[in-house]
């Protein structure tokens, strides 16, 4: 098989909206959706297999049947499925937050750290997401801004439009801002250092945890240093490759694209309609679908209207980049 159309796993946080299904078709019944985990073989939030004789299976169990040599090559340095992929709707403000990096993920969590892409789909007027700081403090600033609530007075407030990407390194401090729509690319992980989260309660009446101790270990208090390109890819680092597709179904409404033993491709749809053929396959996609093309595919093409995320596994990129809009 060399098309796996996927289904997600979905996440209701309570800043979640309603875009995702009533514009994506996620089928979800509850109230608020925050998030699909659109490629996904972490335990918190499987991606599952929508078609062919491996349908209703995970991506996961896919892979320990078929073998990991439909990751490809590239993917031999990695001991996890190195990628998750996930749209995100906020329709309130995200909790300040943190990831740490693979050291002390793995000494203190068990597991990898994240860094991660966001692409930004839609974003209302006045839109802003925090990333990083304005200026450099210290680690007893930092604590100190914490407890008495000032942390917000220092940290990079970026205005974002649709189009817009940003780069986030494990380290680097950051949220989302509400009336927000992105499509997010990041390491395999799912931890999330909690620094702020504006007095909120979840379900069960109790504010949520926050993670200070671990944040204060974790966060570099400095600006972020936005400078470095990586044409032709609008990201590229260790973990993960990202390309966009533009089919405007008029002047472009066919690409062809290939994919060798060295890496699988993701593909995430987030705009437009058409059919995607590969071999002897050819699927439909619409608007919000998520397709996993294993190494070793050979060649496929697109046709139709399309804006597309494409992920592959590159070679160990040394430097983490992203463009910047």
């Amino acid at each position: 098989m060399s098309i796996l159309k996927l289904r997600p796993s979905c996440k209701d946080y309570l800043w979640g909206g309603r875009r995702l299904i009533e514009e994506y078709g996620k089928e979800y019944e509850g109230e608020v959706l925050a998030e699909t985990w659109e490629l996904s073989c972490h335990p918190a939030g499987p991606s599952f297999i929508a078609n062919g004789k491996y349908a209703g299976k995970t991506l996961q169990q896919f892979i320990e049947t078929e073998g990991k040599e439909v990751l490809g090559k590239n993917c031999r340095r990695f001991r996890d499925f190195p990628i998750l992929t996930k749209f995100i709707d906020a329709r309130d403000n995200l909790s300040i937050q943190v990831h740490p990096d693979n050291r002390y993920a793995l000494k203190n969590e068990g597991g990898y750290g994240k860094t991660e892409m966001w692409y930004v789909m839609d974003a209302g007027e006045d839109a802003f997401l925090y990333y990083g700081f304005k200026k450099e403090i210290s680690t007893e600033e930092f604590a100190e801004r914490i407890e008495k609530d000032t942390l917000l007075e220092v940290l990079n407030a970026v205005p974002v439009q649709k189009g817009d990407v940003l780069f986030i390194e494990s380290g680097t401090i950051h949220a989302i801002g509400k009336n927000i729509l992105i499509a997010e690319i990041q390491q395999n992980s799912n931890v999330t250092y909690r620094v702020y989260d504006y007095g909120r309660v979840g379900k069960d009446g109790k504010k949520r945890d926050l993670h200070i101790e671990k944040a204060l270990a974790v966060t570099n208090c400095i600006p972020i240093v936005r400078g470095k390109t990586c044409n032709p890819h609008i990201a590229s680092c260790d973990y993960f490759t990202v390309d966009k597709s533009n089919l405007d179904g008029e002047v472009m409404s066919r690409m062809i694209g290939r994919i060798g033993e060295e890496s699988f491709a993701s593909l995430l749809i987030m705009e437009g309609e058409g059919r995607i053929a590969c071999g002897s396959e050819i699927l439909p996609y619409q608007k919000g679908d998520s397709f996993f093309l294993p190494a070793g595919s050979g060649e496929y093409e697109i046709i139709g209207t399309c804006q597309a995320l494409v992920t592959t596994m590159g070679e160990k990129a040394g430097e983490r980049y992203a463009r910047v809009s």
